[in-house]
């Protein structure tokens, strides 16, 4: 039986990993306390969101060590169900 090797992460890369997503949830709760960015407050937390989701899906399900074409089709699922929320939304009128 043949068996495949390909790129694991690491503990060290576990904590980083930990430990960056720990300072953007800090980052995150913060920035509800500043009324500076009261008019742009959805879109930085949405960006942190997403940013947090990135990296755990590159690190946790292992994505960054995987075929590329693996991102492709992830992307596209991202994509697809960006614009059928984005659709939604136009015909209800909510954006």
């Amino acid at each position: 039986m043949a068996t495949s090797t390909h790129a694991h992460p690491t503990p060290k890369t576990y904590w980083i990993t930990a430990v960056v997503l720990a300072a953007i949830t800090a980052v995150e709760i913060g920035i509800v306390y500043v009324s500076a960015l009261d008019s742009v407050r959805a879109l930085v937390l949405i960006f942190f969101g997403a940013a947090k989701f990135v990296i755990v899906v590159a690190v946790f399900m292992h994505l960054k060590y995987d075929l590329k074409s693996y991102r492709v089709y992830f992307g596209l699922g991202i994509a697809g169900t960006l614009a059928v929320f984005a659709v939604v939304l136009a015909m209800f009128r909510a954006f």
